[in-house]
Parts: structure tokens; C-alpha cells; sequence
């Protein structure tokens, strides 16, 4: 029985909303464990065949010798896997494209590295094809693309800047949105925020920095922006806050890029409890200069991927910053956090929007919701281990970044791992990179 869920004006001028929650259904659960890593290129400089050397207070070269933690904020759980590493981590996705390649497989993206321009100058950038095989649980990674600029196409100095191959890393940008079209790769980053189009060997093609209004937007890791520059008049978009989530409008070549947070106001504090989204014309290689609006639910603070299901409507993650199991949760002033989460998760949603509806500012229906922390699963789908005790199946991790139409009844989801720092299944155990299958028909036919 579908529920019907009031949700709260998220300001003043905003009258209250009215959504409609869809159930969710597991369909299939498939791994792709959380310590994957992969080889550099040969030509690689030498730098990059061990990663994360930087994540820590000062220069760490040794190998395997400092354990990862979710952080003070969410108990300081340790992870059980350690930094630097040889090689580099498949991570988590942190996006998934709407087009699939010819045989099926999803173009998958894995973010910077470490969570920042400062931590990941030797975590190298790529893309992958995923094989999620939801019959035997395993994810099948057939190809990493690694991203390069032989041609100098990057309009700024990169941290491989002195190499013959130019390949790109975490330290130059933050890419976590992904499409594919007609045999090329657009990529949306954070830092910049820019659009990167990239050839399918991973050479870069052209970056376009964003144009919202006329005028070009930058962040506080913009190359160009440093400190003292102010929050609201020398850059609008937060630090992590550029495209999370970039949808392919079928038919037209759009690009909707949707910042993951909100936009800085003049006095530095945030314009709203909504995103932007800005539209790019993959044909002229420029921006439309329209731009629309995502309200945010109540306590949602980000999203987390965004793709069409066909021409008008579309999916978009939303999420709160929690993890973990709501039912463990630590007792309001517990000291010891050691065996709850603090911070649980709250808010993981799949949104339908309808982006031809649009009100007189902007504002983007949205249709409904299904609920990743509420998943039935009557036919026992989650993997040994991983099934909860009592109740349905969830979904409680800290960034779930990826959604895509599978067929006309499923979508499928999946997390990125924020490797070795998110855990979210299971306390002192870092997150392996999960993908479901659930099967959604109601939200899938909600107009």
C-alpha cells in the first residue's frame, strides 16, 4: 500500500508539499569487495604506483601502515584497511552512465581519491565498465580507462604537468558524474565545477568551465581562487559542492548539470535549501543559459546521482550526511561510540522528477520517492551477511552516488565507498562497493 508523506515547507515562502512514497523491492545484490585495486598504466611516472601517501598529517610512504577511520564525527570506527596502497583503488562509483556500452556493461566513475585536492595528487583519475552479476553476486570489472591530457587541453597546470603522459589525478579534479555519447565520455567535476569531454581511450578533449547567469562560476578549489578570497562574492559554489549528479536528456543532447549543494549567497551564507541546475548543449559544446532548481526534502543535504528515465523524467538520489543502521544508533550522550553509529543514516532517497514541470521560479516537480533505508526483500536476495537481523533490507551508506533505469520495473544503485574511510554496513569495517537491483515499477510509471 503506498504511503502518502507531508513533507514540511523547507522555508517560509515555500507552501507545504505533498510526495508520494513507492515501495522497493530487492531484485539482485552484487560486491565488488571494498580492497580492489588496479595497476597503473607502464607509462605511469612512478609516483602513482603507490597511492594515499598524502592522507595523513605529512608524507607517508610506507606502505599498508596507517588503518583508515570514519572520522571523530561518526564514532572513529576503524575500517581494517590501511594506507598508502600499492596500486590504486577501484573505490567506489560515483556515478553510473545512462548509456550502456554494446555489451551491456555501465560505464562507471570513480571520484579524486582521498575526498580532496590536497590528499589526492597521486590517486589517478578513470572510469571503468561494470558487470554487475546479480546470479552469481560478484561485479565484474571488464575495463579501467585511466584520463590523460597529451594534448594540453586542461586550461591550468596539473599535477603531472612535467610528464610525457600527462595522466590526470586527484589533485586536478573531482570528477563524479558520467555520460556516454555517440563513442565519447562527458564528465562532470566538482572543483572546477567543470564538464570534461573525453574520448574513450580517456584522452581529454575539452573542459568547459560552468555559466550560470552570464557569468562563470568557481569554487574555493578553482585553480585561480585562493585565500582570502570570500565565500559569496569571489566564488558561489561550497568546497565539494560542483556537479555530483549530471543527467543525458535522450533526444535533445542535453546535459542537466545539478551542483550537489547549494549555491553561495552574497553574504556567504547559502541561497537556499535547493540546487542548481544548469543545461549544456553537447552539440554546440556550450551552455543554454537555462537553469532550473531541485528542492531538497527535509533533511537532505546533498545528492547524489541524477539520470533520465526518458525524455522528461528523471531519477536523483538525495541523501543526508548519516551512515549506518538507524537501529543502532548511539544513545543521546553516549561516550562510548564504539559499537553504534552516532550519526545514522536518515534520509537515502531515489526521487522521480518530472523536469518538463516546472513552477514560476524554476523549481522542478518532483513526483515521489522510494526509501533505500526500506527495502522489502521477501525472496531473501541480500547477500549471506549482509541481510539485517530483523526488518527490511537498507541501504545506509554515507554517499550512494549512483542510479540508472535498468528496464521498464528495475533500477539499479549503488554507493561509492569513500575507501578507506566510510564503513555504513558494518562498524570497524570499511564499505564494500555494493550495487542492488530493486525492482520499483510504481515509481517507475508515476507521471
Amino acid at each position: 500500500m503506498r504511503l502518502i508523506l507531508a513533507l514540511l515547507a523547507c522555508s517560509a515562502a515555500t507552501p507545504a508539499l505533498t510526495e508520494e512514497v513507492f515501495p522497493a523491492t530487492l531484485a539482485g545484490h552484487a560486491i565488488l569487495p571494498a580492497f580492489t585495486m588496479v595497476t597503473p598504466p607502464k607509462d605511469a611516472p612512478h609516483d602513482l604506483w603507490v597511492s594515499g601517501k598524502f592522507t595523513g598529517n605529512q608524507r607517508n610512504e610506507d606502505p599498508m601502515t596507517v588503518e583508515g577511520d570514519v572520522g571523530k564525527a561518526y564514532g572513529g570506527h576503524k575500517t581494517g584497511i590501511s594506507l598508502p596502497f600499492i596500486g590504486q583503488p577501484v573505490q567506489g562509483m560515483s556515478g553510473l552512465a545512462m548509456n550502456r556500452d554494446e555489451d551491456g556493461s555501465w560505464f562507471a566513475l570513480t571520484d579524486n581519491g582521498f575526498g580532496s585536492k590536497i590528499n589526492s595528487p597521486d590517486a589517478m583519475l578513470f572510469f571503468h565498465r561494470m558487470w554487475p552479476d546479480f546470479t552469481s553476486g560478484r561485479v565484474e570489472r571488464r575495463e579501467t580507462v585511466f584520463l590523460r591530457d597529451p594534448d594540453h587541453k586542461v586550461p591550468f597546470r596539473i599535477a603531472n604537468e612535467g610528464t610525457d603522459s600527462r595522466y590526470l589525478t586527484g589533485a586536478d579534479f573531482d570528477p563524479e558524474s558520467i555520460q556516454y555519447l555517440d563513442g565519447e565520455l562527458w564528465i562532470g567535476d566538482e572543483f572546477g565545477p567543470f564538464i570534461l569531454r573525453v574520448a574513450r581511450d580517456g584522452r581529454v578533449l575539452s573542459v568547459h568551465q560552468t555559466m550560470l547567469d552570464g557569468e562563470a562560476l568557481a569554487g574555493p578549489d578553482t585553480p585561480g581562487v585562493v585565500v582570502p578570497d570570500q565565500p559569496g562574492t569571489d566564488f558561489r559554489v561550497q568546497r565539494s559542492g560542483g556537479y555530483e549528479g549530471m543527467a543525458l536528456q535522450s533526444g535533445t543532447g542535453l546535459l542537466w548539470a545539478m551542483l550537489e549543494k547549494p549555491l553561495l549567497g552574497g553574504d556567504g551564507q547559502s541561497e537556499g535549501d535547493f540546487l542548481r541546475v544548469i543545461t549544456f548543449d553537447t552539440a554546440t559544446q556550450d551552455w543554454t543559459g537555462d537553469s532550473f532548481r531541485f528542492r531538497l526534502s527535509e533533511g537532505a543535504t546533498a545528492i547524489g546521482d541524477f539520470n533520465f528515465i526518458d525524455n522528461n523524467r528523471a531519477l536523483v538520489i538525495e541523501r543526508d550526511n548519516g551512515e549506518g543502521d538507524g537501529s543502532r544508533a548511539c544513545a543521546e550522550g553516549a561516550s562510548d561510540q564504539s559499537a553504534c553509529y552516532p550519526q545514522p543514516a536518515r534520509v537515502k532517497n531515489v526521487v522521480l522528477v518530472d523536469t518538463a514541470s516546472r513552477d514560476a521560479d524554476g523549481f522542478i516537480r518532483r513526483i515521489g520517492h522510494v526509501n533505500l533505508l526500506d527495502i522489502a526483500d521477501p525472496e531473501g536476495k541480500a547477500l549471506e551477511g549482509l541481510k539485517p537481523v530483523e526488518g527490511n533490507f537498507s541501504f545506509p551508506f554515507f554517499t550512494i552516488e549512483d542510479v540508472a533505469r535498468v528496464d521498464d520495473t528495475h533500477i539499479l544503485v549503488a554507493n561509492d565507498n569513500n575507501l578507506p574511510f566510510s564503513g555504513g554496513r558494518e562498524i570497524g569495517k570499511a564499505a564494500d562497493n555494493e550495487f542492488i537491483l530493486l525492482s520499483v515499477p510504481e515509481l517507475l510509471s508515476a507521471r
